[in-house]
């Protein structure tokens, strides 16, 4: 069964179609490679023995589409093609909703010529905004903060739209939490363009010295330690969840909505220990205001897909660091084409 992968160069879309690979699924990319590497595919053909098909264009390009879908029987798409950064979201809001809005719909566009009802939709826990408590159920209001966030609960609305209106579609949410980690080979991991947006790129480079300590965005938050806490998950687990919802929901019409985290809460400074530990010797820190957009805190409540998909997470902060510290170390400059 071959599933189309938007975006399936990029950090979760190319450890999603390990993954795949690893079910029995043929996963079949389309990435413009704005923020990934063609190298990538040698990286995932080493591990699994198998080359995904590739095709190189923007899912903006409805033709690109039609030809891919003329030529490939898919039977299901993993919508991951996206901007993803929320702090460069409140700088550049314009091209985050051209982008992921209208990029999601020339794709479903181009599925519904196809005659393909089945959409697996990379969503975030952005989507909830700052919530009244935690741990988030999928049941919360959705309410998102920045201009990233709202460009995925617009597209998960067009989505439920979509499905009420065409009831045979099988639309899937997954809102997942803040990935982490690398593939155990170390072979394939994170690999930013310019300065990481995001934690765990960001301690990595810090410790491989191609930048100079780890930069704490805002100190005085009301948490354990002051700075954000966030449900950190490994991208491998985060992959055999969508392999898992892929499987429960294909075929299977309506709206699903999941969780996918870890419910096990860690704050900056502790993500920084364990990465050092990890490491073996502390790394330097400075913290400094907060990022436009940013809240204090948030998880997950994971158990409505471990009760329907089958799914939890099963690697560990210490597994997540270890990881991470293996890709940076065999890549220290990521992926060289």
């Amino acid at each position: 069964m071959r599933i189309l992968v938007t975006g399936g160069c990029g950090y979760i879309g190319s450890h999603t179609c390990l993954a795949l690979q690893q079910a029995g699924f043929e996963p079949v990319i389309v990435d413009n490679l704005s923020n990934s590497k063609i190298s990538v595919l040698t990286r995932i053909s080493a591990i699994s023995g198998e080359k995904p098909v590739f095709y190189q264009g923007d899912i903006r390009d409805a033709a690109l589409l039609d030809r891919l879908f003329a030529e490939q029987p898919i039977q299901a798409v993993i919508h991951f093609a996206a901007l993803k950064a929320v702090g460069e979201s409140t700088r550049r809001p314009l091209a985050y909703y051209e982008n992921n809005i209208t990029g999601t719909l020339v794709l479903l566009e181009a599925m519904t010529r196809a005659g393909v009802a089945n959409l697996v939709f990379s969503s975030s826990a952005t989507v909830y905004g700052d919530p009244a408590s935690v741990p988030i159920r999928e049941d919360f209001p959705r309410q998102a903060s920045n201009p990233y966030g709202r460009t995925k609960l617009m597209v998960e609305q067009i989505l439920e739209d979509l499905q009420l209106a065409e009831p045979g579609w099988s639309m899937t949410l997954l809102r997942y939490f803040n990935p982490v980690g690398a593939h155990e080979s170390g072979s394939l991991g994170e690999d930013p363009q310019g300065i990481p947006n995001n934690l765990m790129p960001y301690l990595t480079q810090v410790a491989i010295g191609r930048l100079a300590r780890l930069a704490v965005f805002g100190g005085d938050y009301p948490t354990v330690d002051g700075t954000g806490v966030r449900d950190y998950i490994h991208v491998m687990d985060l992959a055999e969840g969508h392999v898992k919802a892929l499987q429960h929901c294909l075929g299977r019409p309506g709206v699903h909505s999941y969780n996918l985290g870890t419910g096990q809460p860690q704050s900056v400074l502790q993500m920084l220990a364990a990465f050092s530990d990890a490491v073996g010797r502390p790394l330097p820190h400075q913290v400094v205001g907060r990022r436009p957009g940013d809240i204090a805190e948030y998880w997950a409540d994971p158990g409505k897909a471990r009760r329907e998909l089958g799914w939890q997470a099963r690697r560990d902060v210490a597994q997540m660091c270890a990881d991470s510290w293996r890709w940076q170390r065999n890549n220290p400059n990521g992926y060289e084409d």
